[in-house]
């Protein structure tokens, strides 16, 4: 039976943290969903499209990687409907660990067949966030520490997003 993993999140923008996780998943597992979500409480920068774009973007190196779409739902029910029994989750702090547990345990009240996997990124990326990529952009010569934190294809969506504005 093959391994099948979501990894789901905002990714507004994909960062260099994302990716790593992206990475360390597609070796762990035979599949892995790379899932985009939607947070009413969120605004985005980047429309879903985009985002799903993006994702393509950087995950094209890996072959066991797909991209989709679960919106609004919750996460366990895109897992069981795409037939994952993994959810692969990033934790970069002790606040992200706290969060994730009463999250896992949400989850496997409602699907208790799927397993939560924890991923850790290194040091140098365990800073990265979208909200930090974003604040970041946001101010005056600051360009150049951004670029250090996504994707090529990700800067330069930034960069052509910041001309059309």
């Amino acid at each position: 039976m093959k391994k099948k993993a979501v990894y789901a999140g905002s990714f507004d923008p994909p960062t260099n943290g994302h990716l790593y996780i992206i990475k360390r998943a597609a070796q762990l597992f035979d599949e892995l969903d790379v899932a985009i979500g939607f947070n009413p409480v969120k605004q985005y920068t980047f429309s879903a499209p985009d985002r799903l774009a993006l994702l393509r973007a950087v995950s094209k190196p890996y072959t066991n990687v797909t991209v989709g779409n679960l919106g609004n739902q919750l996460l366990v029910r895109y897992a069981q409907s795409i037939g994952a029994r993994y959810v692969v989750r990033g934790i970069r702090s002790h606040d992200d660990y706290v969060f994730e547990h009463e999250i896992a345990m949400v989850m496997n009240k409602i699907a208790p067949e799927i397993e939560v996997v924890y991923m850790m990124p290194p040091a140098e990326l365990a800073e990265v966030s979208s909200s930090l990529v974003k604040e970041l952009w946001s101010a005056d010569g600051a360009h150049d520490v951004v670029k250090q934190y996504v994707p090529d294809a990700v800067f330069e969506k930034m960069l052509q997003n910041k001309k059309t504005s």
